[in-house]
């Protein structure tokens, strides 16, 4: 049996697209977004007639192999990954993700598992190893099966601004003043923040609270924490949510790390903790009938939290230890997945703005790269709004299985502020500082690029040595501003 063919003779499978059908009647649903995720996130896909639902799930629809990379040249006009006459593709709908969209009541969506095509000469029929949301999934499979079924839970904290288009002397300008926590300037924006809300609550996203950041514009909402595929799935759907509503607002959803200098950037930090056990519990988010499949409502309840120890009030048990350990030893390759941009390390760069420099843990220190932010969860915080959750999530996942195979010892926690002892001059040990240095780690880094097999590593290598080749080429407005009259 091919992959494809395991995949479609799932158990329950025939069951959940005859579902989906009964959705689509009992909605008015017309058509459907088919969607797979590019190598850096991006939502990738095509619209297919409802009509059409019962033969795209059970054939798969047809797409082509340079999508996973944004189908974007490199600097000397190559297209990323694949020449222009690489193969078709395969994208099969994953069922229990579709949801009605709240802003298009016509339209539905549903994620997708990418496949080689079925005439591939030398891969038919297997999954595709660059499809990022696919391979999470293998990942996670694999270390249920290694470490008696545990699991990572993960909630996120995607920051992004609101800002309004330019003028003509500045690209964008900002909505509110840089205040954080203030009430006042959260409710200048709540009639964007509500109806993202709103869109949220209709497609299964649990929010749980939101706040004013310090950055103008710059607006934080949490949803509840969940297993790495659904969370990742979710920060996704919450993305396009924000772009839909940026549309209506006449603003600009801004995911881009660090657009102001000299200000806090858009983080987006991972809260992990691993457990055992448990089980799905469809959430009470809106009135029957659900506007999507249960799956999307759907969050993990119970279990047994491995990181908690009971003998300690903020010391993680031995197996949180030992994870700790491994996400230390692959930090700076695992920075190369969160902070995936030439952009990522202008927030990296700019100390004493929250964000992390010390390759390091520390008990609430937010100057380390991660923060024992409560006794049963590690917060990872050189990760930005940039990032690919599918890419992150596989990473941490191989970090946790080194540390957790080899019994690494994460040592002490760092007690100092790490900031301040870089601005007084003492040497300490950081994470990468460029792009360029987080990427010749990686490429060090053997075990997290297991998280990444087949081209899935290659194509990524590829595209962000150019995105770094791109910059360096580039002249910008600084390489005036120092050096147009710097002679004689």
């Amino acid at each position: 049996m091919s992959d494809l063919q395991d995949y479609l003779n799932q158990e329950d499978r025939s069951k959940a697209i005859s579902a989906v059908r009964k959705k689509i009647d009992e909605l008015g649903v017309d058509y459907i977004y088919c969607q797979y995720i590019s190598i850096t996130g991006r939502i990738m896909g095509k619209a297919i007639p409802a009509r059409h639902w019962e033969n795209i799930a059970e054939e798969g629809m047809q797409t082509w192999l340079g999508g996973v990379a944004n189908v974007f040249a490199d600097r000397h006009g190559n297209l990323i990954g694949f020449p222009p006459n690489a193969s078709e593709l395969l994208a099969l709908p994953d069922p229990e993700t579709f949801c009605q969209l709240p802003w298009n009541k016509r339209m539905g969506r549903v994620f997708c598992t990418v496949f080689w095509s079925r005439e591939d000469p030398e891969h038919a029929e297997e999954y595709l190893d660059s499809d990022s949301r696919g391979n999470l999934r293998r990942v996670e499979e694999q270390f249920a099966s290694d470490h008696n079924g545990m699991h990572m839970r993960v909630g996120c904290e995607p920051e992004m601004l609101w800002l309004k288009p330019g003028d003509g002397n500045e690209p964008y300008l900002g909505t509110t003043k840089p205040y954080a926590y203030h009430i006042d300037q959260f409710e200048q924006l709540s009639h964007v923040w509500l109806k993202v809300y709103d869109y949220a609550i209709a497609m299964g996203i649990d929010i749980i609270q939101g706040d004013h950041e310090d950055a103008p514009g710059q607006i934080e909402l949490n949803y509840t924490y969940d297993n790495a595929m659904r969370t990742s799935d979710r920060l996704t759907t919450y993305r396009q949510i924000c772009a839909q509503v940026a549309r209506e607002s006449g603003l600009i959803a801004v995911f881009m790390s660090k657009p102001y200098m000299g200000m806090p950037a858009n983080g987006c930090h991972h809260n992990i903790s691993m457990w055992t056990g448990g089980e799905g519990k469809v959430q009470d988010l809106v009135d029957a009938p659900l506007p999507g499949m249960d799956e999307v409502f759907t969050y993990s309840k119970g279990g047994t939290n491995e990181f908690r120890n009971p003998k300690e009030l903020w010391l993680p048990a031995d197996v949180g230890r030992y994870a700790l350990g491994g996400m230390l030893t692959h930090l700076n390759a695992l920075t190369a997945i969160g902070s995936s941009t030439v952009n990522s390390y202008r927030r990296l760069n700019d100390l004493g703005m929250w964000a992390p420099v010390g390759a390091s843990w520390g008990l609430q220190n937010r100057s380390c790269a991660v923060r024992v932010s409560s006794p049963d969860r590690f917060e990872f915080r050189a990760v930005d709004s940039m990032v690919n959750p599918y890419l992150m999530q596989a990473t941490l996942y191989k970090a946790f299985d080194d540390g957790i195979r080899n019994k690494i010892d994460p040592g002490e926690p760092q007690e100092q502020n790490i900031a301040e002892l870089m601005m007084a001059g003492e040497e300490v040990n950081r994470i990468p500082n460029t792009l360029a240095g987080a990427l010749d780690a990686l490429a060090d880094d053997e075990v997290i690029r297991s998280a990444m097999p087949g081209n899935l590593y290659s194509i990524y290598e590829w595209y962000k040595r150019d995105e770094w080749d791109k910059f360096i080429w580039e002249v910008s407005d600084w390489d005036v501003k120092m050096y147009l009259d710097c002679l004689p």
